[in-house]
């Protein structure tokens, strides 16, 4: 089975995506990598209504990715489009793809409504990265009630590249970590907060990264009173900045209505002990309290830190159990795995 995954990259992570979905390709699932992201800039789709327009007024650059998927399906004999999060492709266009179509979505209710829901009438399949939605309607029963055809979970995962495979874990038990606490992600808005009273709590002892513009530094500074600016580091930099931690936390937006991220498996794959809100959803990644802590409050989550800063062993326990948990169950090579069991399933009940 040969599966064209369309997914929308740049940098090093495009060049990351490139590299680790051609390797994952097995005898049993072929995977042939096509990154749309320099046809037309994503913030031109980026909702479902903006697609359209775009489609409507029939923009060249538009067009010409989609005659180069045409041509990329064709030379390659897939029979399988499986589309990444933000889809470029409008439903008047799938309607005429002669293939089985799968669209991955992985910002659950936060982009529910702008980019996924809009679309499901127009794939085969939607592969959702974790089972929370709401406090109504857990994913699986929002897609049912709004008419998705096939549906699985299908997580996020570990690519190898993200952790370093010689460190074992008399390793992670003995290593130095110097920074006592880090956290690397986008500085969303809705996380502003509680990124701010944590580092105002730790200062130095909690080092931050992430994506952040100037402009939304100088909010974050000035609404908070000052908790620190958010600078980038380069993916290359996470699996260094990772070993050299003690512990990672989680934050969501939405909390455990979107939990499941790709830093709930990067953490413990580096040795790292992580804390994370996603309540009983949790357990669907890891068993809480042994191989991850659970917090659903920002003062749950600068409590247990303190906790396990100064309870040592307690915290390298649940990074070891946590590390052998994310490598046993959670890297890239067993989610191709469980794609390929879930699309074989899935054509197979069509014939």
């Amino acid at each position: 089975m040969k599966v064209l995954y369309s997914f929308n990259k740049v940098g090093q992570e495009a060049e990351l995506w490139e590299r680790e979905l051609t390797r994952a390709s097995t005898k049993r699932l072929q995977i042939i990598p096509f990154n749309h992201q320099h046809y037309l800039d994503p913030n031109r789709y980026l909702r479902a209504q903006l697609l359209d327009n775009v489609y409507h007024d029939r923009n060249a650059n538009l067009l010409r990715l989609y005659d180069d998927l045409q041509e990329k399906l064709r030379t390659h004999g897939a029979g399988v489009l499986l589309v990444d999060n933000c889809p470029p492709y409008h439903p008047e266009f799938l309607r005429s793809l002669p293939v089985y179509k799968m669209l991955r979505i992985c910002d659950g209710p936060v982009a529910a409504y702008d980019r996924d829901f809009a679309y499901l009438h127009a794939y085969d399949h939607i592969l959702f990265h974790s089972p929370a939605y709401s406090s109504d309607l857990t994913m699986a029963e929002k897609l049912q009630y709004c008419g998705a055809r096939k549906f699985d979970l299908w997580p996020l995962w570990l690519f190898d590249t993200a952790y370093d495979s010689t460190r074992t874990e008399e390793h992670i038990r003995t290593s130095r970590r110097p920074v006592d606490i880090a956290f690397v992600g986008a500085l969303h808005f809705e996380k502003m907060e509680s990124l701010a009273r944590i580092k105002r709590h730790f200062r130095s002892r909690c080092q931050m990264f992430g994506l952040a513009s100037f402009k939304r530094n100088v909010y974050f500074n000035l609404r908070y009173k000052l908790p620190g600016w958010i600078s980038p580091i380069r993916m290359d930099q996470y699996v260094s900045l990772y070993q050299r931690t003690r512990i990672g936390f989680n934050v969501h937006n939405r909390g455990k209505f979107t939990v499941g991220n790709f830093r709930m498996f990067e953490l413990p794959a580096n040795g790292v002990m992580q804390i994370s809100d996603g309540g009983e959803y949790l357990d669907s990644f890891f068993r809480t309290g042994t191989e991850i802590v659970g917090a659903e409050t920002t003062d749950e989550l600068i409590e247990r830190m303190e906790y396990f800063l100064s309870h040592e062993s307690e915290r390298q326990d649940i990074a070891i159990a946590g590390h052998r948990a994310t490598l046993a169950r959670h890297r890239f090579a067993q989610r191709v795995d469980q794609l390929a069991e879930i699309v074989e399933a899935a054509i197979g009940s069509r014939s």
